[in-house]
């Protein structure tokens, strides 16, 4: 299995509370596994508040809804050894 790395990290964003945020990263292969998605050093799932998805294959999307004053912090973003940060 080709060893998935991070093309494109994650860009720092600045949201009104309320509003919608989110993330892209690109990695160098389709399907990649062992992905994760982490806010403040707490995983994510795919639920109302955090839409997750891949686009084209390669472009990892996490969308966070409604943010709220919590949800200040560090975006993580892991695909096996290698992470990118926001």
């Amino acid at each position: 299995e080709p060893d998935v790395t991070i093309v494109s990290g994650l860009k720092d964003a600045v949201v009104s509370e309320g509003d919608d945020v989110t993330f892209l990263c690109q990695v160098s292969h389709e399907n990649a596994r062992d992905v994760e998605w982490k806010l403040q050093d707490v995983a994510l799932q795919n639920n109302e508040m955090n839409e997750i998805s891949v686009e084209k294959g390669k472009i990892h999307c996490l969308t966070l809804r409604k943010v709220t004053e919590q949800d200040i912090g560090t975006v993580t973003f892991r695909v096996g050894p290698h992470t990118s940060t926001a």
